[in-house]
């Protein structure tokens, strides 16, 4: 059950071929694309600094790295969900690391369903970072917006010699006669005056 419309972008780090034959049919085309593949550490570092991944699976250990760090660098990603899979032997110790940069940990062997489960999690977690993206943008949009009109209001306080009452009516008024927003009319008086 997939929430959204989205495709989820895939990157798995593992050199085991049993394990990456056994992902490929849970991450279907429909849902996951692209799904890469990485075989150690240094390939998942540089494939994920030329893309962003909506979900990183790490079956640790790899060859050239435990994958912990990694896995903590991309969980400190604003858009990135993190499986981290971990042998018995280290989960807890591991896993208490990890949790507080927002990496979900899962002990290996488990059954498949309990992968097709995480997935789901995975999807659920990324679309609960999709809307504090959104919102997060609207805040700086109007925190922008709000540092135009305060320019805007000082350009016409110092040009015009109104008050501030007055300029912060005079962009209002004029943004409601205009059918447009405060934003636009601040941004022409910037423009006019400078």
């Amino acid at each position: 059950m997939v929430f959204s419309s989205e495709t989820y972008s895939v990157l798995v780090v593992s050199n085991q071929r049993k394990f990456n034959d056994a992902m490929t049919p849970m991450l279907p085309p429909s849902e996951y694309y692209p799904v890469c593949f990485s075989s150690n550490i240094a390939a998942a570092r540089r494939e994920l600094l030329s893309r962003n991944y909506d979900f990183v699976i790490i079956n640790a250990p790899l060859p050239d790295d435990p994958g912990t760090r990694f896995a903590i660098d991309a969980g400190n990603r604003s858009d990135t969900v993190v499986l981290l899979l971990l042998r018995a032997e280290n989960y807890e110790d591991v896993n208490e690391r990890v949790t507080s940069h927002g990496v979900f940990t899962l002990q290996v062997p488990f059954p498949a369903s309990t992968m097709r489960q995480c997935l789901k999690w995975m999807i659920s977690a990324r679309e609960r970072l999709r809307k504090m993206e959104t919102i997060n943008l609207s805040v700086e949009e109007k925190m922008e917006e709000i540092r135009l009109v305060n320019r805007a209001k000082w350009i016409l306080i110092e040009q015009l010699k109104m008050n501030e009452a007055d300029a912060h009516r005079h962009i209002e008024k004029q943004a409601m006669d205009r059918c447009t927003t405060k934003k636009e009319i601040a941004l022409s008086i910037i423009k006019t005056y400078t």
